[in-house]
């Protein structure tokens, strides 16, 4: 038995929760390991953060409309307006199949600035190419940029991408533990 499931969520603060209790809700119910899934949700908060925050582009305050500006029954026009764009939204998508779930996380933003490569945890410290220069991690005062490393240390296998005129895609996954009983090792 596999779950699939794929999300289109806007780019707000509020669905990278919405987002990680769907994931750990479907892992809950299929029976996989609750440290597993803590990883995972973890990696997908943090991969989700990332698409709102960079993942098109900002809108000035200007843009936005104060709440009680509008009528509430107007909210499925006010989604299509504002983000009827690619730029409103983002993308997740969860496998589950037997023994590995992967995650990705797709936006319409810039993409990442710099070419990262593949990590797996058989290659924890992979050759890196001559042009790319090793992830830095950032100081212990910055406020941000601690994510893409966050991610790289709780998954199995890593991915990030660029899309050119299209955005970027963060994959990446992990090789399930189940609890005894589990929904999808009983099939």
């Amino acid at each position: 038995m596999s779950i699939w499931w794929s999300l289109h969520l806007r780019r707000e603060a509020a669905s990278v929760p919405l987002a990680r209790r769907f994931l750990l809700g479907t892992m809950e119910s299929a029976g996989v390991d609750p440290d597993i899934s803590f990883d995972l949700s973890l990696a997908l908060s943090e991969a989700c953060a990332n698409a709102v925050e960079h993942g098109g582009e900002q809108r000035s305050a200007n843009d936005l409309v104060a709440p009680g500006d509008c009528d509430p029954w107007d909210a499925w026009d006010s989604w299509s307006e504002q983000s009827g764009t690619a730029s409103g939204q983002y993308w997740v998508t969860a496998y589950l199949d037997g023994e590995k779930c992967r995650i990705e996380v797709a936006d319409s933003g810039p993409g990442f600035p710099a070419r990262r490569v593949l990590r797996t945890a058989e290659q924890p410290h992979a050759q890196q190419p001559p042009a790319h220069q090793p992830q830095q991690l950032p100081p212990l005062s910055a406020e941000d940029g601690r994510g893409l490393c966050l991610i790289e240390q709780l998954a199995d296998h890593v991915h990030f991408a660029n899309r050119p005129g299209r955005g970027a895609v963060v994959s990446f996954d992990k090789v399930l533990k189940w609890r005894e009983g589990a929904l999808l090792m009983v099939s």
